[in-house]
């Protein structure tokens, strides 16, 4: 397809990445947004999977560098929690070329439902108060644990990995919301690489419509960044919550319309070797 051609598929793509870069920046999900609209393209799952792959590496290093540029990057504590992240992300990586993907779906809504319910009900749980300083890695093994988890299921099937990423840094190493989303970028920047290299090296990228997402993205994540430094951590919180809820109800959504009905021979189900996620359309 000649995606420049179409000046409303290009406006389509630059604006549907300007608004999910905005979303991930602060909370995740926004390919809700990108993944329907490249295979309204015509692209099958896995190509516009790994399509997206583009937008998201290039929102997620941007947004790494406005968080460190505006200070609120925690560079110390940096290669200490991409090593359990990354370990595990090596892992899952390698279990989804063997183990169907669709064996995390309850594991992800169950989470989501969990960190809604916290989140209403106790929100301290998962956000920091004002005063409190972050835990030190290596005095919270619980965290290390969750980490190497996150990293697992990222590698595995990366849907809706920013959730659990902001459960386990600013739930258990007790980060604000500003700092987690910062951490939160530089991490899944590292796992979209690995994925993106096994997209790349089975040619399920198409590189023009991938980058014209990326482009939107990186004014989105700068938004978002500016705005996630302007507003207050409750404000910050409501946003979470809001995604949060969003994306549970869509990963329901699609997980009950799945078991209610077997895909066609026309159309199989998703190829768990090259990490298509079992709710491909959610970051």
């Amino acid at each position: 397809m000649e995606y420049l051609s179409d000046p409303w598929l290009v406006a389509a793509l630059l604006g549907s990445g300007v608004i999910a870069g905005f979303i991930n920046t602060l909370a995740g999900g926004g390919g809700l947004l990108i993944l329907p609209l490249l295979m309204l393209t015509g692209m099958g799952p896995a190509l516009a999977n790994g399509t997206m792959r583009v937008g998201v590496l290039i929102q997620c290093l941007e947004g790494a560098r406005q968080f460190h540029r505006h200070g609120s990057m925690p560079v110390a504590a940096l290669p200490g929690i991409m090593v359990p992240t990354l370990a595990g992300a090596l892992l899952g990586t390698l279990a989804a070329s063997f183990l169907p993907t669709t064996i995390l779906e309850p594991v992800l809504l169950t989470t989501l439902v969990v960190m809604a319910v916290v989140m209403v009900l106790k929100p301290s749980t998962l956000v920091a108060g004002p005063d409190e300083a972050p835990r030190a890695l290596a005095s919270t093994p619980a965290a290390w644990a969750g980490l190497f988890v996150t990293g697992a299921y990222g590698g595995f099937a990366q849907a809706g990995v920013g959730f659990l990423l902001i459960a386990v840094l600013a739930g258990q190493l007790r980060y604000d919301l500003v700092r987690t989303n910062g951490l939160k970028l530089a991490i899944t920047a590292g796992f979209t690489i690995l994925a993106l290299g096994i997209f790349v090296w089975r040619d399920q990228v198409a590189w023009l419509p991938g980058l014209l997402v990326a482009a939107g993205t990186l004014l989105g994540v700068r938004l978002g960044v500016g705005f996630a430094h302007k507003v207050s951590q409750r404000v910050l919180k409501w946003i979470l919550l809001v995604m949060v809820v969003t994306v549970c109800a869509a990963a329901a959504f699609k997980y009950v319309a799945r078991r209610a009905g077997a895909p066609s021979p026309s159309q199989p189900p998703f190829d768990n070797a090259i990490l298509c996620s079992p709710f491909p359309c959610l970051k």
